[in-house]
């Protein structure tokens, strides 16, 4: 299309600029970090420059030093903060073309930083064949590149092929090409008989162009073919490896001058295809054996301590056979990479090692291993059909049962709805008779799926399908775990009840938090944790765990986990009361949501749009996510915009809305989330005059609640008890409410507790005690940024008689949560570096960030900074 064309044109004006060129191969997709050193390697003399750990990362990233994989974020900072340092004093332009064959790790990283450009002299620009799906770029500024109209693609073709072209041929060939300025360049060399006479008129596209490509290659003498397929077969574009490897086959530099003069290739430091295409042409026109032969010559000439990795990948690639010496090496290669985060690597590498395999058993085996990693890495096709080809090769029912579970993993994990609960239940019950522990792991799995499914899920497969299956499921022999614990009380609490699960709930919750759980239980157990506590409506115990899933998670880079953990860490945040740090974590959590490619549905967020108390604005977005959540399978995420439905009209006032909303999210049994719809549905139904409605659910909250002496519980069964209740057992039971929940963290809920306390008041004509409620909901409403909850109350305050000013926009409003952020750790005195190294940016965007916090304030300095209000908070620094 002409996209390497585009990029020589901004090389060519980027002449006061230090460029840094590379293209994707085809042939090192599987190799993590590959296309990223490329990249980096000129710049790496000034990593001296960047923090500690970012120094660490790229170390251990590109195989100087030893140690685990670096977290994917402090290593897309490390870049960042590389290529800004690159760009001190002299412009940095990064031109990346074939984007869509760098590898996965790289694009990950790349994707990152180029989001992040914003107060560095860096441009960095993509080149990419077919309009990418991959969400690893995606955010970025976009140009399509179309083909030349009729008239240009006319004039072009005209012009670069001397003679009388046939009308006819120019126009089907104009018609065919779409404008595709390579395309019709290349026919103008090399199809001129058909142009000029009309003879033949050769398919198009760029299927015909590699075939054009390829009779180019061959028409060349052997020898130069062999050079150039030699090249092929390296993805580095290794000069230096090139020459030692032809040296090895008999080849020499004179051997490449046919394939210069003939403008396919250019050697100098490197080597450079004159268009990807060309290396696929040349690699292909080689027969096997002379492949074979290439890699050999290449994996010979590379040093088998510093390039053992690739040194083996060349091994594999010559193999005629298999080689269980080789299929062992390529195993203990894959799990090194692996290691070091390279997921996608080991993937392929354990796949080549299990088709190297000659051992049935260990075959399969490696078969199996080689699709988990390729489903830990998001690629399900690929997992499907190496399950496949293990299902033909098992050798026992155990490795069958694997298949399976594999199987609803991989379904749970791509489609996250109604078909993974009866996958996985499915499993766990083949391998109760095979691997005891295995299966109760899988139960966990199955429940957790169902829960997710909610009521969307089949009813063979449901949440209480599952937590029957699982309670009939004994312990594995041996001693029982936290895990074990976990199991049986989420199946109790949906088979038995509240009062029979709460001890095992508890004892489980206590064997996380408290004992030494391995982190692999913990990645894997982590949120389902959480719901354990708050099930037990045990604040500090459900934050507890939620923190050290986290913290986890962020330590062992493990960011598919951690954005799951975020979430839940938001939802906990909003609802003590503290927006700011909700919205700071939404950014972290859109990063790794960045990073990953994850697509899910924040419910964080969603709380978020119903605090803000916009309808117009929310409402739309709202039944968006419903839609989605709908179609996706996921009756959770019904269940939770649901919630924040109701909530959103509860502080709206619109009682009858939320009523509705709030009935909905408490249908059926999602287990600890069930019992946290009931309170605004009794609330709501109250309000709009349901009171048998209100009575029903203050009956199933009693249920939900029983044996917890918890203040949160408690504080919330006096609240809807008072709802429901009049004279002095109201007054009791709200003076209750508010003084349980008023030893909570639980800061919202707090000044709901007021509001509607004061309400009551109120309406019982005691004003003065009215006000002294409905003021603290309205200064607690207005600080947390809950605005309808807050106009709420202003206006029975109003009724009270009390003068309140009605919240307007000022200067909080006026900076970005980032921009809050920045300027709060500013102010307690942190250093940019320190500040970028938390928020994943570098110190530079930092300084950006500040300028425009200055702007804003009307102040200069961090001096100034130090004696201004940014955002009212109870958080020191």
């Amino acid at each position: 299309m002409g996209k390497t064309t585009l990029l020589d044109h901004v090389e060519s004006q980027a002449a006061r600029c230090r460029v840094a060129r590379i293209t994707g191969v085809e042939s090192e997709l599987d190799l993590p970090f590959a296309a990223l050193h490329q990249l980096c390697a000129p710049m790496l003399a000034s990593a001296g420059t960047l923090p500690p750990p970012q120094q660490h990362a790229l170390d251990v990233t590109f195989g100087h030093a030893g140690g685990a994989a670096p977290d994917r974020l402090v290593l897309g900072l490390a870049v960042l903060g590389l290529f800004a340092e690159a760009a001190a004093e002299q412009p940095l332009v990064c031109l990346i073309d074939d984007a869509q064959w760098l590898d996965t790790a790289s694009r990950q990283v790349l994707g990152f930083v180029a989001r992040r450009l914003l107060g560095e002299s860096v441009l960095l620009v993509f080149a990419i064949r077919e309009p990418n799906p991959d969400t690893l770029l995606a955010g970025l500024p976009a140009l399509a590149v179309g083909g030349l109209d009729d008239a240009d693609a006319r004039a072009l073709l005209t012009a670069a092929t001397p003679g009388l072209l046939d009308a006819r041929v120019l126009d089907r060939i104009v018609a065919e090409t779409r404008g595709n300025p390579l395309a019709l360049l290349e026919l103008s060399r090399s199809g001129r008989a058909e142009l000029l006479g009309g003879f033949a008129l050769p398919a198009v596209g760029a299927d015909a162009l590699q075939d054009r490509y390829e009779q180019r290659v061959r028409a060349l003498p052997g020898p130069t073919r062999r050079l150039l397929l030699l090249a092929a077969a390296d993805p580095t574009g290794d000069a230096t490896l090139l020459w030692r490897a032809a040296q090895g086959i008999g080849l020499g530099p004179q051997m490449a001058a046919p394939a210069q003069e003939a403008q396919l290739v250019e050697i100098g430091r490197s080597v450079r295809f004159r268009h990807p295409l060309v290396r696929t042409a040349a690699y292909t026109a080689g027969s096997v054996e002379e492949r074979r032969a290439v890699h050999h010559a290449l994996a010979a000439a590379l040093d088998g301590g510093n390039d053992r990795q690739r040194r083996v990948w060349h091994l594999a690639a010559a193999a005629a056979g298999p080689d269980d010496g080789l299929a062992a090496e390529l195993a203990d290669v894959a799990r090194g990479v692996e290691s070091r985060g390279g997921i996608a690597a080991a993937a392929a590498l354990l796949r080549r090692s299990a088709e190297l395999t000659t051992d049935p058993r260990l075959g399969a085996e490696r078969t199996l291993s080689a699709a988990r990693a390729h489903l830990d890495a998001g690629d399900f096709a690929s997992t499907l059909g190496l399950l496949a080809r293990a299902e033909a090769c098992a050798v026992d029912e155990l490795q069958v049962a694997r298949i399976d579970l594999l199987r609803g993993l991989t379904d749970r994990a791509a489609h996250s709805g109604r078909e993974a609960p009866a996958a996985l239940l499915r499993a766990a019950r083949r391998l109760q008779s095979l691997d005891g522990r295995l299966a109760r792991h899988t139960f966990l799995d199955a429940w957790g799926a169902a829960l997710v499914a909610g009521g969307l899920a089949f009813l063979e497969s449901d949440l209480a399908a599952v937590s029957v299956a699982a309670r009939e499921a004994p312990p594995a022999p041996g001693e029982t775990t936290a895990a074990d614990h976990l199991l049986d009380g989420l199946a109790a609490l949906i088979t038995e009840g509240a009062a029979a699960a709460h001890p095992i709930l508890r004892e489980a919750v206590t064997g996380f938090v408290d004992d030494d759980v391995p982190r692999a239980q913990w990645l894997h157990c982590g949120v389902l944790v959480a719901n354990a506590a708050l099930s037990l409506w045990d604040y500090d115990r459900w934050e507890a765990a939620n923190a050290r899933h986290v913290e986890l998670a962020r330590a062992g880079g493990a960011l598919a986990p951690l954005a799951n953990a975020l979430n839940v860490r938001r939802v906990i945040a909003l609802w003590r009361g503290d927006v700011a740090h909700a919205r700071e974590l939404g950014t972290e959590e859109a990063t790794v949501k960045q990073v990953t490619g994850t697509r899910r549905a924040s419910y964080g967020d969603l709380f978020l749009l119903a605090y803000q108390g916009h309808a117009e604005e929310a409402l739309p977005l709202l039944a968006k996510a419903a839609e989605e959540a709908a179609a996706r399978g996921e009756g959770l995420g019904l269940y939770f915009t649901d919630r924040a439905t109701a909530l959103l009209h509860l502080g709206l006032g619109h009682y009858a809305e939320a009523a509705a909303a709030a009935g909905r999210a408490a249908t059926g049994d999602l287990g600890p989330f069930t019992a946290q719809a009931l309170p605004d549905l009794i609330e709501a139904a109250v309000r709009s005059g349901a009171i048998p409605v209100a009575e029903a659910a203050l009956v199933r909250l009693g249920a939900y609640t029983a044996g917890s002496d918890q203040d949160w519980a408690t504080g919330l069964r006096a609240r809807s008890r008072a709802l429901l209740s009049s004279g002095e057992e109201a007054d009791r039971s709200y003076a209750e409410a508010v003084d349980r929940l008023g030893r909570t963290r639980l800061t919202f809920e707090l000044a709901r507790t007021r509001l509607v306390y004061g309400e009551w008041l109120r309406r019982g004509r005691r004003r003065s005690d009215a006000r002294r409620h409905l003021k603290q909901a309205f200064e607690e409403f207005t600080r947390m940024g809950a605005d309808g909850f807050a106009e709420r109350a202003r206006h029975e305050l109003l009724a009270t008689g009390e003068k309140v000013r009605k919240r307007t926009a000022d200067t909080v409003g006026e900076l970005t949560p980032q921009e809050e952020h920045i300027a709060r750790m500013a102010k307690c005195g942190r250093t940019n570096a320190e500040i970028g190294a938390e928020l994943y940016i570098s110190a530079r965007t930092v300084e950006w960030h500040l300028s425009r916090v200055f702007g804003k304030l009307g102040i200069s300095s961090r001096k100034e900074l130090r004696h201004t209000l940014i955002h009212p908070s109870n958080r020191t620094c």
